[in-house]
């Protein structure tokens, strides 16, 4: 299905956005047979998730981790003739590549299945009921009216000016991962978070020579420190350079050449590739929300109610026809809480009667890290449950090792930790955070338990199936 390129009459809901969030809302809303209009800037529909992120890191990981496998095949296993994993960057790309775009296709055909009228070009609302859109073919703009809007235009990486460090646009980002058309032999990751663990870990195991920059001493400082405590110490072990307490004060070199990164502690990293994963920062640019009075914070985030609902600035009506889904409201940046904000939206706006407060609740969000062991966390971390209840918190955790490790050399046995942070006399589970082989698929189980407000009682009740990781969750003592 081609994009649309001319007015149509007025439109029951309009998604500014195509991204999973926006795609989830627009079909949600067409499913109870309004007539909905969807907008996209780029050429491909998805947005970060499918196009340069979640999708494509995890086929990155799968590599990556299949590369382990090789290694422990040989060695661990007995398999003979396994030869140590050789990767092929430059080849694996377009294959890889051609999955994202069967799969931009199949969200395209989902949005003609459903009759959402999809137009390509950049939007901007120039009333509270009007979205003039610049098609991306060049022609001339023109309006489409909505009696709801819904912004979700998402979110970028962000990378430090070379005002605030010079020589810092010699660098990529996150997208720009995607694009590498090589692998780079030598990497400076610059970032504690997610996504620079993420990335650090496939491009190590797949043999690059490896260096993550962190301002402080452990990586995912926002996570449980037992998290912390674990993987930080284990990236090092396996090979992986972090340098602690540092910060990059400029980088020198050409593009696509040998780039010199100067430390705050006088040394030089010589790297072929320096990657920022310092953060993100929503696209409220050019949208139009501040000439309309939609509240942004110091972040630039869009301000929203409970329900989504955008606020607007003092002074100004406060509409109730515009909302914000997705990275751009600046909450719990995750394709999953985009799509589940953006179907809720749509269930209270055009849905049923019994949908008439539906809306996304923030708490106990579960998400997964696909480092090398991969992490599940959900719930409170240990100090926000301390913070939040004192001595009502009660800590069980359990240390040890898969049993797929039992076969492999000690010094590649990865760890794995299981903590579980309790309240209150019934001992009702908080968080869960856990590391260790399969951590991504066990946490998925446990965050239902959760959210269902389980007691420890309850996990213990749960006969454990053996052998298994999991199982170490409903017999910890």
């Amino acid at each position: 299905m081609a994009p649309l390129n001319k007015l149509q009459e007025r439109y029951d809901y309009i998604c500014i956005g195509g991204g999973s969030g926006g795609v989830a809302s627009s079909r949600r809303a067409a499913s109870y047979g309004k007539k909905v209009a969807l907008i996209e800037s780029s050429p491909h529909l998805g947005g970060t998730c499918v196009n340069v992120g979640c999708v494509p890191k995890k086929i990155m990981w799968h590599a990556a981790d299949l590369a382990d496998r090789l290694r422990h095949a040989s060695k661990g296993y007995h398999f003979e003739n396994v030869p140590p994993p050789q990767f092929n960057w430059a080849s694996f790309k377009p294959q890889r590549d051609a999955y994202i775009r069967r799969l931009n296709g199949i969200y395209e055909k989902n949005l003609e299945k459903e009759k959402v009228d999809y137009y390509g070009g950049t939007a901007r609302l120039v009333s509270p009921n009007e979205v003039q859109i610049t098609p991306s073919d060049g022609s001339e703009p023109y309006v489409i009216a909505g009696d709801y809007i819904t912004v979700a235009t998402g979110g970028r990486p962000t990378i430090p000016s070379d005002d605030q460090i010079p020589g810092a646009s010699l660098g990529i980002d996150s997208d720009g991962f995607f694009d590498l058309e090589d692998q780079p032999k030598r990497v400076a990751v610059v970032g504690a978070g997610y996504i620079a663990v993420e990335l650090a870990g496939v491009l190590h195991t797949l043999g690059s020579e490896t260096h993550v920059l962190i301002r402080r001493e452990h990586v995912l400082r926002t996570f449980d420190p037992i998290l912390q405590d674990t993987l930080t110490p284990w990236m090092e072990h396996t090979g992986i350079k972090i340098h602690k307490n540092t910060s990059v004060i400029k980088v020198e070199g050409l593009k696509g050449g040998e780039l010199t990164v100067h430390l705050n502690d006088g040394a030089q990293l010589k790297v072929d590739c320096v990657l920022w994963a310092i953060g993100r920062h929503a696209n409220t640019e050019g949208v139009g929300l501040e000439e309309l009075g939609i509240q942004l914070d110091k972040k630039g985030d869009v301000v929203v109610d409970e329900f989504q609902k955008a606020l607007f600035v003092e002074g100004k009506p406060q509409l109730q026809n515009i909302f914000a889904i997705g990275d751009v409201q600046g909450k719990a940046l995750l394709t999953p809480v985009a799509i589940a904000a953006g179907r809720r939206l749509s269930n209270r706006l055009f849905g049923p009667e019994k949908f008439k407060n539906d809306k996304l609740l923030y708490e106990d969000i579960p998400t997964v890290v696909f480092s090398h062991p991969t992490i599940g966390t959900v719930g409170l971390t240990e100090p926000e449950a301390r913070q939040k209840y004192g001595s009502a918190v009660k800590i069980y955790k359990s240390s040890f090792r898969s049993l797929y490790f039992s076969q492999i050399e000690e010094e590649h046995k990865e760890p794995t930790v299981y903590k579980l942070i309790v309240v209150g006399e019934e001992e009702r589970v908080v968080g869960v955070h856990i590391i260790g082989q399969g951590s991504d698929e066990v946490l998925q189980g446990f965050a239902v338990a959760v959210k269902m407000g389980a007691r420890k009682q309850d996990l213990d009740d749960t006969v454990a199936i053996h052998p298994t990781s999991a199982e170490e969750l409903v017999t910890l003592r």
